[in-house]
């Protein structure tokens, strides 16, 4: 946890930002895995709950009233069969004092608590539930049902914390290079392990283990394969075929909850060949070009459009598109190879806040997504950036046989395409670069001190000389 200063001035802005009423903000309970005494591990606490009150216990509820300018940690304390199975924890009134809330009481209470502010009249306010346990406990609580939640939570809410999770503060900051330095272990642990006959999963295992060994966890389940074509591609058995290129997409969250989120793609062999080459380079160009043009007051769907136009002038160069570059961005003819947007929000969350809608988080008045074309449908961060906000660079290159048969067969942006030529490359796979930005005072830079191999010659020197 950080200091109790830190989460009573976050609650207490948070108050100042809202009108009137209470809030009520949900921790997780545990959640069972295949029968209710084996809980999936680690625990993980929600990310508004861990912002505002910072305790990591199951079974929490934090209450904010606005009118009155005072805090309450509603939970129970365990009693002794607990302590027998897991050993003794604090108590709810010790965990309300570590965070600086003065008010405690058992669950019990909430109920009260919800009724009275009902007869009052007065508003209560909660963020998007997105557990069934916590849906049910609103229901009881507000009498709202499960499939009316998201409607019903509060905008003001949501608007109030996306404001004030948006851009990092230092002590932030400091939990996110910790994540990078995590990060760098995991992406060069598995350049380290890389080999042909090696199976996938052998890999993605170690690669986890890294990020337990460290207090930490993975900040997403590890994508390792072969077939980087595969957006998300879970490691297989597959074992790694020498002349292939791997994708490592993975990331560490820190004890205390701040991610990171790094992709680098590799040849099994130590060594790209030109094919792969040639589709790096441009992959890599794409990658460096945002430290160029991210910067505060730019809006990240500009950047995200900016790279694609990079990217289709070089595929057009390699004789893969042609036409008009703005033309056939326009059109969106280059999402056949990059179906997805150039990054997207992260600091407690790996795609920070999204359980709250990213037309809210990656988006705002002023910017609204594009929801009515394939690829740009898939942007999550198009706002102007701010000083601290953290995003991730992550473009690609992607030749998925399935769509490209698609589109052919439907003659799609047949004008931008030569899918003779693309046609060609059906078993090459995927690339995909990612690292995490911040948004400094007149520009950008990566997160991290040491930045993980990603320039071809630097991957295959580090893959050479500490190769297993």
């Amino acid at each position: 946890m950080f200091d109790k200063h830190i989460y009573q001035q976050r609650r207490e802005q948070l108050r100042n930002m809202m009108h009137d009423g209470i809030i009520l903000i949900f921790g997780n309970n545990n959640a069972p895995c295949n029968y209710p005494a084996n809980a999936y591990q680690p625990f993980r606490q929600d990310s508004a709950f861990l912002y505002y009150f910072g305790q990591k216990r199951d079974g929490l509820v934090g209450v904010l009233d606005i009118d009155n300018g005072c805090d309450m940690l509603i939970g129970d304390d365990i009693d002794i069969e607990d302590i027998v199975w897991y050993g003794s924890v604090d108590s709810v009134a010790d965990m309300a004092q570590q965070v600086g809330v003065e008010k405690n009481a058992p669950m019990a209470k909430l109920a009260d608590i919800c009724n009275e502010a009902k007869q009052k009249g007065r508003k209560i306010h909660f963020l998007p539930p997105y557990r069934h346990d916590i849906k049910i406990q609103l229901m009881d609580l507000l009498g709202i049902h499960p499939s009316e939640q998201k409607e019903a939570a509060s905008m003001e809410l949501i608007l109030a914390v996306v404001e004030m999770r948006s851009a990092k503060r230092p002590e932030e900051l400091e939990e996110l290079e910790r994540a990078a330095e995590i990060g760098y272990r995991m992406h060069t642990t598995a350049m380290k392990l890389i080999r042909p006959g090696r199976t996938e999963k052998f890999i993605a295992g170690q690669i986890d283990g890294i990020a337990y060994s460290y207090g930490a966890m993975p900040s997403f389940g590890t994508i390792f394969s072969q077939h980087g074509e595969i957006m998300h591609g879970n490691p297989s058995m597959n074992k790694l075929e020498d002349g292939r290129l791997v994708l490592c997409d993975c990331g560490a969250e820190t004890i205390n909850h701040y991610c990171s989120d790094n992709t680098r793609t590799m040849p099994v062999n130590g060594k790209y060949t030109q094919r792969q080459l040639d589709i790096y380079t441009i992959v890599e160009a794409c990658h460096d070009y945002v430290l160029e043009v991210a910067k505060p007051g730019v809006k990240y769907m500009d950047v995200h459009l900016a790279v694609c136009r990079l990217m289709t002038e070089r595929l057009k160069e390699l004789g893969l598109m042609r036409g008009d570059i703005d033309a056939a961005v326009e059109a969106g003819a280059h999402a056949l190879f990059l179906p997805h947007g150039l990054g997207h929000m992260m600091g407690m969350d790996v795609h920070d806040m999204e359980g709250f809608d990213q037309r809210y988080v990656g988006f705002d008045a002023e910017t609204q997504p594009r929801l009515d074309q394939f690829g740009t449908n898939a942007l999550r961060m198009g706002r102007r950036l701010q000083e601290g906000f953290v995003v991730t660079d992550e473009p690609g290159i992607y030749f998925i046989p399935a769509l490209i048969d698609d589109w052919r067969s439907r003659k799609h942006n047949e004008e931008f395409l030569c899918f003779d030529e693309i046609e060609k490359f059906k078993d090459f796979g995927g690339i995909r670069l990612e690292d995490d930005v911040l948004i400094t005072t007149d520009g950008c830079r990566f997160i991290g001190n040491d930045i993980i191999p990603y320039h071809p010659k630097d991957v295959e020197a580090y893959m050479a000389e500490h190769g297993e």
